[in-house]
Formats: C-alpha cells, structure tokens, sequence
C-alpha cells in the first residue's frame, strides 16, 4: 500500500512544476513584466529548444534493447483507436475537423508521465513499473509528439492553402467558368490532387526542419549506439545537454503561466468544456487502454500499470506545442492545470479498483 512518504514524493514532484506556473503567471498579471510578443517568444523557446533537447535526453538514457514489446504495442493500439473514435466523431458531427482530432487525441493518451508518473508508479508497483513508464514517455517523444507535429503542421499548411485558393478565385473569374475551359469535373480532381500533393510536400519540409525531429531521431541513434558498445558521451557534453534540457519542463509550465495571465479565467475553456476534457483524460484515456492491452493479453502488474499511466493528467508538451499553433490552447491548459491537482486521488482510484 502507498505510504505518506510515497505521497510527498508524489507532491514534491508537483509543486515546483506549479511554483514555474505561478510565478510565471503573477509577473504577466500583476507585475507586468512581459509583452504578449514576449510570451510568445517564450513559448516559441520552449517549443523549439527546451522540448527538443528534453525528448533527446529522455531517448537517449533508454535502452532500446530492452523494451517491453507488448506495453509499446498496447500504447500504438490505444492511440490508434483514440484516433479512430475521434475520427468518425468529427465525420458524423462535424465538430471542427482536425483540430478536434488533435485536441482530443492529445486529452485522452498524452499523459504527464515523465515527472509525476515515475514516482506514483514506482510507490504503487515498485521500480519495475518506473522502468516501463520511462518506456513510455521514449515512445511518446520519439512518435506522439511527432505525430502532433504532423497533424499540427497539416491543419496550418492546410488552412493557409484555402485562404490562399479564396483570395485567388475572388481576383479571377467565376470557378464554373473555369472548370469549363479546363475540362469540368477531371480538371478539378487533377488539381485537388496537385493541392494535397503540394501540401504534403510542404508539411515534410517543415517537419524536416524542426528541431524535434531531428533531436528524436538523434536521441534514438545515439541509444543505438550507446546500449550496443557501452559508448558514453563525454562529461562535458553530456552536462552540456543536461544543463539545458534539464529546465524543458520548467519553462513549459513557466510558459503555460504566462498563457493563464493573458486570459480572464483561469478556466479559460470555461467549467462545462473542462468537464469534459477531465472525462476524457481520467475515463476515456484508461478505458482504451484497457481495451488496448486485454486484447494484446497483457496481465497482472504489467496490465495495471498501463492502465494506472493511461490515469495520469494530461501533459504540458501537447499544451506548449497548441499553443505555438494556436489550436485549442485554451482546453489543454485547463487539462495540465485541474489533471494534476486531481492526479494523486484518480491515480489511488484505479489503483483500489484494479486490485493493487
């Protein structure tokens, strides 16, 4: 059973990420200290260095070779059917496309393991289960955060393309007229096609250039090479990364108290909105997961802590990088400010139901 001291560990863990949001928040609130252009700039930082050079070192420290294969399969299923479900959702609702896809696909399987999963789960199942939550987070910074990127890059390229198309058929003439002279029906779907075409083109080229992907794909290559020929970095680069990826989480709650300052409520998604996200983290989340893992046969303690992990609040990378694209920041900072106030409780709830 979870002793007092295992709760002050969990606490300990989550007041210095809420001390970086509420400093952050009483220098833009009451102190004004920073412009909106500033905020910005901050995020940008956060999204562009802090996170990067964090998912690195995360990549980096874990052994490739001894991944748990069937917890790496249950997370993909899970994602893939969180997926699936807010797919058809949008389709038969029409509730804004793709960006509730990744707003929702970033409540209900991107949890905040990194900093209170690894002690919750250590005192409820050992440290064993701390080994696989580490599984987990290589898995969601080296694909679920670059999958974020690939929808979030997707939906900007996209909407920037149809204002581009609006603004060029009001400057030429009437789009019935056109289609006329370039053939009707097998003009447009040549076009339509040259369109997805060109905004694929355009999403990889960002994605080439982002610092993520190129510190996830080095993270992984250099564990390849590390846990292989047992090669370490030299002291002084290796403080070099740690020196600078070690605040990554820091600035990115430091970054989501500047984002509360700029709005009126503290909910800024307003109360009914936040009941919901909280459904999807602490009901939705878990529920997949256990779907997920029973039908791979994952059992006993390896069952419960993914569906212990799949309970933890929502994390601050998805937030940072919604706000770097401006979609739904709103919802997802509620998600990282109520998930952990709540976390301890849920967390003991799973942890009653499933058993120990």
């Amino acid at each position: 059973m979870i002793s007092l001291a295992d709760v002050y560990h969990v606490v300990a863990a989550t007041v210095p990420l809420y001390f970086a949001m509420i400093l952050a928040y009483v220098s833009v609130k009451w102190m004004k200290l920073f412009t909106p252009e500033q905020c910005a700039g901050i995020n940008k930082f956060v999204a562009k260095f802090s996170i990067p050079l964090l998912s690195f070192q995360v990549i980096s420290e874990n052994n490739p070779y001894k991944m748990n294969l069937k917890l790496i399969l249950a997370d993909f299923l899970q994602k893939l059917l969180a997926f699936l479900v807010l797919f058809t959702v949008t389709k038969l609702t029409s509730l804004g496309g793709l960006p509730t896809i990744i707003t929702g696909l970033s409540l209900s399987t991107m949890p905040n393991t990194l900093i209170l999963g690894i002690p919750l789960l250590r005192a409820m199942y050992g440290d064993k289960s701390a080994t696989l939550l580490a599984q987990i987070v290589v898995l969601q910074s080296l694909i679920w955060y670059n999958l974020l990127l690939l929808l979030f890059e997707l939906n900007a390229t996209k909407a920037a393309s149809e204002t581009v198309a609006a603004v060029s058929e009001g400057d030429e003439e009437a789009p019935e007229d056109a289609q006329e002279k370039e053939g009707g029906e097998e003009a447009q779907t040549r076009g339509e096609k040259s369109k997805a075409k060109q905004i694929f083109i355009t999403v990889g080229k960002k994605l080439m250039t982002n610092p993520n992907t190129h510190a996830t794909v080095l993270g992984l290559i250099w564990a390849s090479v590390q846990f292989r020929w047992d090669i370490k970095f030299p002291a002084i680069v290796e403080k070099s990364i740690a020196i600078l990826s070690s605040g990554g989480l820091g600035m990115a709650m430091f970054s989501l108290g500047l984002f509360m300052a700029s709005r009126p409520s503290i909910i800024a998604c307003g109360i009914r909105m936040a009941a919901v996200e909280m459904a999807m983290k602490f009901m939705a989340g878990p529920a997949l997961m256990a779907a997920a893992s029973t039908t791979l046969g994952l059992k006993g303690r390896l069952l419960r802590v993914a569906i212990v992990q799949a309970a933890l609040p929502q994390g601050v990378v998805p937030f940072v990088f919604a706000k770097e694209y401006n979609i739904h920041p709103d919802i997802l900072s509620t998600g990282v400010i109520f998930g952990m106030l709540i976390a301890l409780p849920v967390a003991l709830v799973y942890y009653l139901l499933l058993g120990f």
